[in-house]
């Protein structure tokens, strides 16, 4: 029999500009309102576009968040009078010890002067991305909402030349449907990607031209969130409240946090490092079970959940930080990796990081230069205040990872306070981080079962009653964007030996172990459920997972989050 004939497809259409910017996230638009404001300061013009995959600006950012202003600053000096959505100052640091039964709390006048929060302020990353959104446009900025970019453009040489989205109306079986739409070429002389952590393209770039070469692997958490309505009488405006240890066992990294806002709004989040060891862990019922603390419980009594999300972090840091710049473009943000792993904080690299491509782009523009790459960039962000701000913090991650929770924070403290005294050098060492997080799960058979209390639907809840709080929308006729290299793998290899860990480190209930009556096992990939929060691309034991881009404008839609 003939194979059949590969699909022939029309040409997509393309668009020219001076720079190409994917991800309207803090470093995407920072880099975009950057760029024109060079061009006003020149009296000159450039043209800068701005894709994103969500629904509309803001629809897929989620954070804690507890905003460092240095960023804002920065970039837009006048952003507190000109109605930025950022109105809560912190007016109380609280760092918990947590037991099973009680926490100890640790003095304030112990902990390095980097971790106050003194200054900072309290809010929705998505609401800040929006008003970054609307300072973007009113400067001519065109953003593209929907659009997801699912290849990188290269021209014979091998350099970046832009990008392409992804076609619409695809199938589930791979063929054009009767709404289908061809993708557009967006094509630039330097193409910027600011993702956030473990984007699909910036994948491609790091592999693709090395970028992580002589590099520490990139280290990687789940952040999982819920945004809550309390009562008047348990919100405490202003007050961040920090937390590690129980439920997490001591060789398990995490931490959480509560954040008291806006109208009795409370921000609660839990992270779980992904290099855990037990694959019977599952990081949304550890969240779960955080929240039936004593020293947690009361605030939410008589509240109401409003909001779920989850998504990974990048915790690699100062030595993990991939080369920056490559033929025709740059990693900018957590797509670099710029999160400061203490302070839980990566909004203020993120816009630093978007500013100083820009101002390498830019330049090169005005010189006459396309295609090459932006060293510059790399060095404003190896020797500016990213490169200070990770610095001073790079062996918090390995220490606690190397000596457990209890000594590992306290290693990590003394560490800041040295960094402290000595700026960005300590003792002078780097420690390493080691093997990659998909590397770090021991055998099923060799780790502690874990039995989690059945949700009470009130102040615990199961995965997709979670998920619902999320606005999660997938068209179910395309395309799996979760895509195995070997279908076989899940049943032959990670069912026998892990127990298939993605069954549980998945917040969403996307993979499931299902048996016929015989009792043969199949993975199902529930995708409609997916978060976009890439664990799965990063955890499998495997790498037989690669996350892509499902049609433009799905997935999660998080309001306040």
């Amino acid at each position: 029999m003939n194979a059949a004939a590969p699909l022939e497809l029309p040409p997509r259409e393309g668009m020219e500009f001076d720079v190409v910017i994917v991800g309207a996230g803090p470093a995407g638009l920072a880099a975009a309102i950057r760029l024109k404001q060079l061009a006003q300061e020149a009296g000159s013009e450039i043209s800068v576009v701005v894709l994103e995959k969500g629904s509309e600006v803001g629809a897929h950012i989620l954070s804690g968040a507890v905003i460092d202003p240095a960023g804002l600053d920065a970039l837009l000096p006048r952003w507190r009078e000109d109605g930025a959505p950022l109105s809560t100052k912190v007016e109380r640091d609280v760092f918990l010890f947590l037991g099973p039964a009680g926490a100890l709390r640790l003095p304030n006048s112990l902990m390095p002067p980097l971790m106050s929060n003194h200054g900072n302020y309290i809010g929705s990353l998505g609401s800040l991305v929006r008003w970054l959104g609307e300072k973007a446009a009113a400067l001519g900025v065109e953003i593209y909402p929907g659009f997801a970019a699912s290849e990188l453009l290269r021209d014979k040489r091998g350099s970046v030349v832009g990008v392409a989205t992804g076609d619409m109306g695809i199938t589930r079986d791979g063929t054009p449907g009767s709404g289908f739409v061809r993708g557009m070429e967006l094509r630039g002389k330097y193409t910027l990607l600011g993702e956030g952590a473990r984007g699909s393209l910036s994948k491609h770039a790091i592999a693709g031209f090395g970028l992580a070469d002589g590099r520490e692997p990139q280290k990687y958490g789940i952040g999982i969130k819920e945004l809550w309505e309390v009562r008047s009488d348990r919100h405490r405006p202003g007050l961040v409240q920090h937390s590690f240890g129980w439920p997490l066992d001591n060789r398990t990294g995490g931490g959480s946090f509560l954040y008291h806002y806006g109208e009795n709004l409370v921000s609660v989040g839990f992270v779980v490092h992904l290099n855990y060891a037990n694959p019977h862990l599952s990081p949304f019922d550890e969240f779960q079970r955080f929240k039936t603390h004593p020293d947690i419980r009361d605030t939410f009594e008589g509240g109401r959940r409003i909001a779920y999300g989850a998504r990974a972090l990048t915790e690699g840091g100062w030595q993990s930080i991939p080369k920056l710049a490559f033929p025709g473009g740059a990693l900018i943000g957590c797509a670099a990796g710029f999160m400061n792993v203490p302070r839980i904080k990566g909004s203020h690299n993120a816009i630093l990081s978007g500013m100083a491509a820009a101002e390498a782009a830019f330049a090169a523009i005005a010189g006459g230069r396309a295609h090459d790459e932006l060293y510059d960039y790399e060095t404003a962000v190896r020797s500016g205040p990213i490169g200070r701000d990770l610095r001073r913090v790079r062996n918090v991650k390995p220490l606690w990872s190397r000596f457990g929770t209890a000594l590992g924070v306290a290693l990590g403290g003394i560490d800041m306070w040295l960094n402290t005294i000595i700026p960005g050098r300590g003792l002078g060492y780097t420690l390493r981080h080691g093997k990659p997080d998909h590397a770090s799960l021991k055998e099923a058979s060799a780790a502690k079962p874990i039995s989690y209390p059945r949700p009470d639907g009130v102040l615990t809840f199961d995965r997709l009653t979670s998920v619902s709080f999320s606005a999660t929308n997938h068209e179910e006729d395309q395309p799996v964007h979760l895509q195995l290299a070997d279908p076989s793998l899940p049943v032959a290899s990670n069912l026998p030996n892990y127990d298939e860990p993605a069954q549980r480190y998945c917040p969403a209930g996307v993979y499931e172990i299902v048996r016929d009556q015989s009792g043969s096992a199949r993975l199902q990939i529930n995708a409609q459920n997916c978060l976009h929060c890439k664990t799965c691309d990063i955890k499998d034991p495997e790498q037989n997972i690669t996350w892509v881009c499902p049609q433009g404008g799905e997935g999660p839609n998080y309001a306040e989050m």
